[in-house]
């Protein structure tokens, strides 16, 4: 374990005005709070944030960070409060350390749901300040590289989480050399029959190649110097998961790979990476298809490097990677060696300036405010998980700007990536110059024009279509505001119907405050839970009008015999069977119905089993979770909600003649029981272009005739009854009738 002492002098060594009074307080704080706490090596618990520490020294990372890794762990696990910290540290110590501290005590329904939780509430925190991801990421490889004292439960679950988060994250901020040990030790616990076979193949290549590696770094630094260029070259055999990985996504073998090493070649300044390039390219010949410069384009975690590979020395396959000095500090240790993070001013090597504001944040930073907004834990982790993917393909806007994006996207997440109100009226898309479908996938240097509109409402099919979590967190929300909308709509007719029935007005104004006897947070969501149905226009109006006695339902005989004119308490009328007669007394017309083209786009409305046809008569009745259903006026079913007149809805067929659909009815033929009867039914329903969906038979009347029900979908209630006449016309059919269920 390593001593207080120890831990000052790294510190000291690159930064040797590092207050260590903070330091040595932090140390002795945290070994009181730990107390005896052990880890499950045995270890003194301490040794953990010690070894936090440690790791950041190597990041050079300054002294109050050294010391929120000393503290990491205590509010969390020992009786410390953010308050002491505060006190004894300062705020700023204080709010880091919180920002580390999961969630303890929360009810949760899964797992899964918590560990979104704590993601998202440690992403929130980096959002504030990087130092709390860079702590967080040394506590995990510190965890990872002790994970062999956990049960195998442990080991899998951790590993797993590593894997999907942590390691991509390091990634994404440009700690490639984290994210690289990270997967390792991931890799170890979750297949380890794959690591051992992998890490032996390699070892086996290793003894076999001995003393290539360091044959091809002298050539490489030889052949360079000669031109002029000095550089240092560093060499490496790819780790086992990086080779694992490859062999899955390629479906290679062990023995097809033809890259195992990989080679680094570190200049002074820019020009001369390119002068090496040249170099290298004039000497060796280049595979084709493997060159990458990411010093033009620099990837968005402020990764920068000229990629190229080569058939080297020895006829091997070698990645080559050509960078400044200031290059590989990024590529290290990413955000870490940002000077941001150091002493707020920007860095020069070799001629280079790093800016103070690091792209890789600035994405997270970003990305985090995208999906905060609203969406449910589980959504949180799936979208974070999508926005770590590093495949990337750069692309163009008309102006020039440059827009990064995950490997298979869309001109739609294009679109989002630009920004979200581009991507909620996205019509169309031209891909260099050429109208392209929204599902076209980008490539590399893709020019992108997005056509826009603004009415579009984003369908809700795209979130399939789409890759980036950006996107797909906008439709979701998208979405939910526009069905939000359509239902509120509907609640407030409703609600102004049931008020005028009971001689009042209904006002958003008069409802607020009766807002806490309906347990709603807002007025929209009050009308949108009575559009829904989750809550009665009643159930409203006796919360406004604490007074009102309910009259429920009256009824007045019609002109037409055996049916009633039926008036609701929300004020609708329909026509009902004469068994639904209750004493009758006056009432007044109804105002319009509501129009209805059958499937909403967002609103949920479904037809019951029998169906409903254009011409029918229908009544909508509002059914808890499932929106609108349709039904004949005819249904025997709607006699289960005479007692609840606040759930019907008048409703009338609004259809679109351009765009035509097929409506459901059911029918039952009783037919002569001989051969060729089927058919020809069958044939007469083809001739009237009726399509049959099913269709089922039995037999009565001791055998002598069989019984035909089917499902036909038609265009309107005259092809119906059109149907129904030539059925009837056929010797073969003794009678028949529509089924209503």
């Amino acid at each position: 374990m390593m001593r207080q002492y120890e831990l000052v002098e790294r510190v000291q060594k690159y930064k040797p005005d590092a207050n260590e009074a903070l330091l040595n307080k932090a140390y002795v704080y945290a070994m009181q709070k730990h107390g005896q706490q052990k880890r499950a090596s045995g270890d003194p618990y301490i040794s953990h944030p010690l070894e936090v520490a440690a790791i950041l020294t190597d990041m050079h990372l300054d002294e109050s960070t050294i010391a929120v890794a000393l503290l990491h762990d205590t509010i969390e696990d020992t009786t410390a409060t953010r308050a002491e910290i505060d006190e004894l540290f300062g705020e700023d110590i204080g709010r880091l350390v919180e920002g580390l501290t999961k969630l303890k005590r929360l009810d949760l329904v899964s797992k899964k749901a918590k560990q979104a939780e704590n993601l998202r509430k440690l992403l929130l925190a980096i959002s504030d300040d990087v130092r709390v991801l860079l702590v967080k990421l040394a506590d995990r490889l510190h965890n990872m590289r002790t994970l062999e004292h956990m049960k195998a439960e442990q080991k899998a679950r951790i590993s797993e989480e590593t894997m999907d988060i942590y390691a991509p994250l390091a990634g994404r901020m440009g700690m490639q050399d984290m994210r690289d040990e990270l997967e390792e030790l991931s890799f170890g616990y979750m297949n380890p029959e794959a690591h051992e076979t992998v890490t032996n193949r390699l070892a086996d290549l290793s003894a076999r190649n001995e003393g290539l590696i360091k044959k091809i770094e002298d050539e490489l630094r030889e052949l360079l110097i000669a031109n002029g260029v000095e550089a240092v070259v560093k060499g490496r055999q790819k780790k086992p998961y990086s080779v694992f990985r490859k062999m899955q996504s390629k479906s290679l073998s062990f023995e097809q790979l033809s890259d195992v090493y990989g080679f680094r070649i570190i200049v002074g300044d820019i020009p001369s990476c390119y002068r090496a390039l040249g170099i290298v390219h004039t000497r060796w010949r280049v595979v084709p298809g493997r060159f990458k410069d990411y010093i033009s384009n620099p990837k968005q975690n402020d990764y920068r490097s000229i990629h190229t590979t080569i058939v080297g020395p020895s006829r091997q396959r070698i990645e080559t990677q050509i960078r400044t000095q200031l290059m590989q500090e990024i590529a290290e240790y990413g955000i870490a060696a940002h000077a941001l993070y150091k002493d707020g001013r920007g860095a020069v090597k070799g001629g280079e300036l790093l800016p103070k504001e690091s792209n890789a944040y600035s994405w997270l930073r970003h990305t985090i405010e995208s999906l905060a907004e609203g969406d449910n834990p589980e959504e949180f982790l799936e979208h974070t998980k999508l926005e770590l993917f590093q495949d990337q393909v750069f692309c163009f806007t008309p102006k020039g700007k440059l827009i990064a994006l995950p490997r298979g996207a869309t001109p739609i997440d294009f679109a989002y990536a630009v920004h979200t109100t581009i991507g909620n009226t996205t019509v169309g898309a031209k891909i260099n110059g050429r109208i392209m479908p929204l599902v076209t996938r980008l490539n590399n240097g893709d020019e992108v024009e997005i056509i826009r509109s603004g009415v579009q409402v984003p369908p809700a099919a795209w979130e399939e279509i789409v890759v980036t979590g950006k996107a797909r967190s906008a439709i979701r929300r998208a979405t939910r505001i526009a069905i939000r909308k359509q239902y509120s709509g509907l609640g407030h007719r409703i609600l102004e119907r049931t008020f005028e029935r009971a001689g009042k007005v209904f006002s958003r104004e008069a409802l607020k405050p009766a807002l806490h006897r309906l347990a709603h947070k807002d007025v929209e969501d009050a009308i949108a839970a009575v559009g829904r149905g989750e809550l009665s226009s009643l159930d409203v109006l006796r919360a406004v009008f604490p007074d009102y006695k309910d009259e429920r339902v009256t009824v007045k005989p019609s002109a037409d015999d055996g049916w009633f004119n039926m008036q609701s308490a929300t004020g609708m009328v329909f026509k009902l069977p004469n068994q639904r007669r209750v004493e009758p007394e006056e009432v007044e017309a109804g105002p319009d119905p509501l129009p209805i083209r059958g499937l909403a786009a967002n609103m949920d409305v479904h037809f019951a089993p029998s169906g409903a046809v254009p011409g029918d008569r229908i009544v909508g009745i509002m059914e808890k979770g499932k929106g609108i259903t349709i039904y004949p006026i005819q249904a025997p079913a709607l006699q289960r909600f005479d007692d609840q007149p606040e759930r019907w809805i008048d409703v009338r067929w609004d259809l679109d003649e351009a765009n035509k659909s097929r409506f459901l009815a059911k029918i039952a033929v009783n037919t002569l029981n001989e051969p060729g009867t089927l058919a020809t039914v069958a044939q007469t329903v083809a001739r009237l272009d009726i399509n049959i969906r099913t269709l089922a038979m039995g037999s009565n009347r001791a055998d002598d005739f069989s019984e035909i029900t089917m499902d036909i979908e038609v265009w309107d209630l005259r092809q119906l009854n059109q149907l129904l006449s030539q059925l009837k016309e056929l010797d073969c059919v003794a009678n028949l009738k529509r089924v209503y269920d």
